[in-house]
Formats: structure tokens, sequence, C-alpha cells
């Protein structure tokens, strides 16, 4: 494994009076006056009704698109970097998307090992040699050679998470990552997930910052440090974990109480690695 960047103190994420449009159409507004700090170590979690753009705002903080209005720096880099930039300009930063977004034609180790051999010009074997301990820490060693479009999502979203550490960043963006999960695929994410926070030992990474978004607060309760709500373009920052159970918005407490499917399981659940 390549050596991490230093880590950072105070704050990695900062917007302020920051307006966003959504992808498909960047003109159009998603969220105007965002003002919003995330701080090294935090665990952010973002949850608004279905289509309330919380795909859109992790793309605005990956450096996707511009904002239309106000100022964004992540590690005090003013976003977005350009695309010819050379890759020390890029702020630490990687992206989960919602599924995985695999390439169907490569391998679930070949896709793993693309970033390094794009961003770092490794060779194919010495990609593939780096990318060993994150399908061993992931589960997905026995799945390596498999196409993803041969496994279950359950995978497929794990073969998303381990490609977006390829790289070691520092401050991870995940869309959506507990959505259609089984109970014990939800577990594993939530116990994984509090490891990258502290600190991941097996991949020799330090605490990665991270910023989920999901349909509900409820399955963060015990994992997410701070919370915040995206609803009808108004971007609000409840706080802690105390703040959350003290708000008193309506759509909080329903976000707050949603329950998981039938059979959900918490963090501290043993977990089978059989595929599903």
């Amino acid at each position: 494994m390549s050596p991490a960047r230093p880590a950072p103190a105070g704050a990695l994420l900062e917007m302020r009076q920051v307006s966003f449009g959504a992808m498909r159409d960047q003109t159009q507004p998603v969220a105007t006056e965002v003002n919003w700090t995330v701080c090294a170590g935090e665990v952010w979690v973002v949850a608004g009704p279905q289509r309330s753009g919380k795909t859109d705002l992790l793309l605005f903080a990956a450096g996707l698109m511009p904002p239309l209005r106000g100022t964004y720096r992540c590690f005090g880099v003013e976003m977005p970097v350009t695309g010819d930039a050379p890759l020390e300009a890029f702020p630490p930063v990687a992206l989960v998307f919602d599924g995985g977004q695999l390439f169907n034609h490569l391998s679930v180790a070949d896709n793993l090992a693309l970033p390094l051999r794009y961003h770092e010009r490794l060779p194919a074997d010495a990609a593939r040699r780096r990318v060993e301990p994150l399908l061993e820490a992931t589960g997905l060693t026995p799945w390596a050679e498999r196409l993803p479009q041969t496994l279950g999502r359950n995978w497929q979203k794990r073969a998303g998470l381990a490609r977006a550490l390829a790289l070691r960043p520092q401050l991870l963006l995940l869309d959506n990552p507990l959505g259609g999960l089984d109970a014990r695929h939800r577990a594993w994410w939530l116990t994984f997930l509090g490891a990258l926070a502290r600190g991941q030992t097996a991949l020799e990474l330090p605490p990665v910052t991270l910023i989920a978004t999901d349909d509900s607060f409820e399955p963060w309760m015990g994992a997410a440090t701070r919370f915040a709500l995206l609803h009808e373009g108004r971007f609000t920052v409840i706080g802690d974990r105390a703040a959350l159970h003290a708000c008193t918005d309506p759509l909080v407490g329903e976000l707050r109480q949603r329950e998981l499917p039938t059979g959900a399981c918490g963090p501290d659940t043993a977990l089978s690695e059989r595929q599903s």
C-alpha cells in the first residue's frame, strides 16, 4: 500500500452560501444558501425523502460540477478542480456510487485496480497486488474474477466501496450505502464504516471522515456523529445525536423513527460471508 497523506486538522469541507444544481440539469437549483462545515473525524448522515437531491449533493461535493452561487472549498482547495490538473491538485476525496457503478466488462479485481492504473500509472500486476488487501477486507476475494453483473447487488455495492478506497481517500462520500441491502449486509456496512472512521488497521488506513446519504436517520443513530436534512431545496444542519433527538421538525421525527425492514440487525451482529 502507498503511504497516506498526513491527516489534516480542522475543516475538510466548507460550503458558504452555496447553491448547486442537478447533474442532469446543472442550471436547475437543487438547494440554495447551503452553509456546511465538515471537520476531520466526523461521520455525517444527510437524510431526506427520495428525489430530494441527495445524490446531486454528493456529486457536487465530489467536485463533479461547479456551484451556481457561493464558494465551496475541500481540503482548502476551491472546487471543482479542472479535469486536466495533476493528481496532486485534487483533494483526497472518493465517492461511492449507489449500486457501485462498476464496469461490467471488467472483473471485480480489475474494477478495483482501475483507479491505480489510471491515476498512479501502475502496471497490471502491481495494481493487482495493491487491491488484494481490499478484496480480502471487503470479503470479495472469492468473487475477484467474476464480472459484476454476475453478482448480487450486495456485493456490487461492496466492490464500489473497495474501488473507492484504492486511492486511500481521507474523505469518503457514500450515496445511499445501505439502500437495497439485506440485514446482514447492512450490519457489515455499519461495522466496516465504523472501522474506517476509527482507522482501518487491516488496510493500514488512518481514520477516514465519512458523509453518507440515506432515506432515514434510524440505521445511523448509533454510528453517525453529525446529522443534516435535505428537503425541498433546503439543506439544514441538525447537529449531533442530542440535537437530532431534540429536533421537533415533523419530517426529522419521521426520518428518525422510520424502522428498518423486518429482520434487520445492528452493527455488532456476527456476519456470514456467503454470497447472497
